[in-house]
């Protein structure tokens, strides 16, 4: 597992041994979301939710959002090519 960013003290995490297609999971204390990166010009979507609000939600996808060019290149760095 490599966290590739935080956001306000949560984890976004790709595991190394995951499956395609190119995605994250957002892991906090308590709650866990996967979102589907869409890589490379996105937008990511969430494919599923264990516990984020919706107002944590948004949050977070806007910071996936701004960060995408990052995390497809990490997927690309750890899985190879998203496609």
């Amino acid at each position: 597992m490599v966290t590739v960013q935080t956001i306000n003290g949560i984890r976004v995490v790709i595991y190394s041994n995951d499956h395609r297609p190119a995605h994250v999971h957002v892991i906090s204390d308590e709650h866990e979301a996967v979102f589907k990166l869409n890589c490379p010009s996105g937008p990511p979507t969430l494919r599923q939710n264990f516990g984020f609000s919706a107002a944590q939600l948004r949050k977070i996808l806007a910071a996936l959002i701004t960060n995408l060019p990052h995390l497809c290149a990490e997927w690309s760095r750890i899985h190879g090519p998203y496609t």
